[in-house]
């Protein structure tokens, strides 16, 4: 009888223990309005993380060099950026790509106003472009499309503003000819009858990974555990995403703010970017970081392992 009595009190102690509580992780997005970035807010409101035991709060920081900063402070605990941030990690940033998020950058244009004289890409020569920050996958593209063109990396001249507000008034006050903007935001513009994409930018990147998930490297050497979590959280979202249209352009329309109906359209045209399991591409990290020094932006080539970190992948949520 009294070992029913003590199996029966193991079980009240058990049902009255408070739950453990879930581990609270930042991650930030380098651009706010980016349909690849929806991924970490499907997991949130679906709650897809907290399954892993993760309380995950999402920032706009609204460019990269923000967004490495604020992850060199310890303010951001993973960031989803453009694959040209290795060079950060390269320059000694305290931090390491573990995953890939997305392959070409189709996601990404070069934007004019919907009456401007500039019509192909041809007319982009010469003229100075918008674009979120210095050293971010903006300036890399806008460049790489310099050099395919054949006019030499400073045949356009790239113009960090910041954010995608600041870039869209220089645009309409004609102090740029054009502006580097997402897909989304660009199909809003063109809805409303102030912008026209002039081309978008997958071409110049075929072997690529236009976004990856960085960690801070802190992080990374003294819970391992919880980045495995968080990964395994974030490519469950995005499989998620890929058998559920509805519901990720729902989402997608509130984070984004646009149209429920770009939302569906870009939806279609990007899924099939993202990541299912985060694998890097080595072809990849070499083509970026031969650019990085064709670019001038680093002296010397950076090994593997002071950018990146593959311990996790495959991600298998």
């Amino acid at each position: 009888m009294n070992r029913f009595i003590s199996i029966a009190l193991a079980f009240i102690a058990l049902a009255g223990a408070p739950a453990r509580a879930a581990d609270h992780v930042v991650v930030g997005k380098a651009v706010a309005a980016l349909w690849a970035f929806v991924p970490a807010d499907v997991g949130v409101h679906e709650g897809i993380f907290a399954k892993y035991g993760l309380d995950v709060e999402v920032l706009n920081l609204g460019n990269a060099p923000r967004l490495h900063q604020a992850m060199t402070a310890g303010s951001v605990d993973f960031a989803m950026s453009s694959g040209a941030d290795l060079a950060f990690a390269a320059k000694g940033e305290p931090a390491r790509a573990i995953a890939a998020l997305a392959t070409d950058p189709r996601n990404v244009s070069i934007t004019t106003l919907a009456d401007s004289p500039v019509k192909t890409v041809a007319d982009l020569k010469g003229q100075r472009i918008a674009i979120s920050g210095a050293g971010s996958i903006s300036e890399w593209l806008v460049r790489q499309m310099a050099i395919q063109e054949g006019w030499g990396k400073d045949g356009v001249t790239p113009t960090p503003l910041g954010s995608n507000d600041a870039n869209l008034a220089a645009l309409r006050t004609h102090q740029v000819a054009a502006m580097f903007a997402s897909v989304e935001a660009a199909l809003q513009l063109e809805a409303k009858g102030i912008g026209r994409i002039v081309t978008t930018m997958g071409k110049y990147a075929p072997i690529f990974h236009a976004h990856m998930i960085f960690v801070r490297k802190p992080l990374l050497d003294q819970n391992p555990q919880l980045v495995d979590r968080f990964l395994k959280g974030f490519f469950a979202s995005i499989a998620f995403m890929k058998t559920n249209k509805e519901k990720t352009s729902e989402i997608a329309s509130a984070s984004l703010h646009v149209d429920r109906a770009i939302a569906d359209k870009v939806y279609d045209q990007q899924v099939d970017m993202l990541e299912t399991d985060g694998h890097i591409n080595p072809a990849a990290v070499e083509l970026m970081k031969n650019s990085f020094l064709e670019m001038g932006m680093l002296q010397t080539k950076p090994s593997n392992d002071q950018i990146i970190d593959t311990r996790f992948l495959p991600v298998k949520p």
